[in-house]
């Protein structure tokens, strides 16, 4: 990140501090979001192409989350999305993208943070995730891959019970 962006970052978080200060609930705030990894792989253009007048590809899609903290009050959450488009078995096309938000996020109670970060913060930058996904693969030379929204508590939900299963997995291994 440049300094500039940096600085400009910091001064938000700055203006949202003295804001708390007068105001102790609270408060969040979108500093920036950008790109910061874009990947379209088409291996075989003249092909695919060809073939798509005969057979529709079939879709494998992925989504990660990922937040961390970057400075005070300040965390990084990245959205992973990789779509994978297969003919039989030739891949059509592979486009990765992980888009990031960073956010504000100060005096918010403990027990609300995570769930901020993994639920309402890639939900803020998942229309931007999905018009790239839509233009990379439009510009590739195939028909736009619009997105379904994502239901972000669902997969949070998820996320919280396959750790859960998984500590309870593990308190139950015996060691002799």
């Amino acid at each position: 990140m440049s300094d500039e962006t940096e600085n400009n970052a910091e001064d938000t978080a700055a203006n949202i501090t003295e804001t708390t200060e007068e105001n102790n609930g609270p408060q969040i705030g979108i500093l920036g979001q950008y790109i910061k990894d874009l990947s379209f792989e088409n291996p075989t253009p003249a092909q695919t192409l060809q073939q798509m007048s005969q057979e529709k590809p079939s879709m494998d899609i992925n989504v990660n989350l990922n937040a961390r903290g970057v400075g005070e009050d300040v965390y990084e959450v990245d959205l992973k999305i990789t779509s994978t488009a297969k003919i039989g078995e030739n891949t059509a096309f592979v486009a990765e993208l992980v888009y990031s938000g960073l956010f504000a996020a100060k005096n918010l109670p403990e027990n609300t943070l995570q769930p901020f970060l993994m639920i309402e913060a890639p939900r803020q930058i998942f229309p931007f995730a999905r018009r790239i996904i839509a233009d990379v693969t439009r510009d590739g030379g195939f028909p736009p891959l619009m997105l379904e929204p994502i239901d972000f508590a669902a997969l949070y939900q998820q996320q919280m019970q396959a750790a859960q299963e998984q500590a309870e997995a593990t308190d139950d291994v015996v060691v002799n």
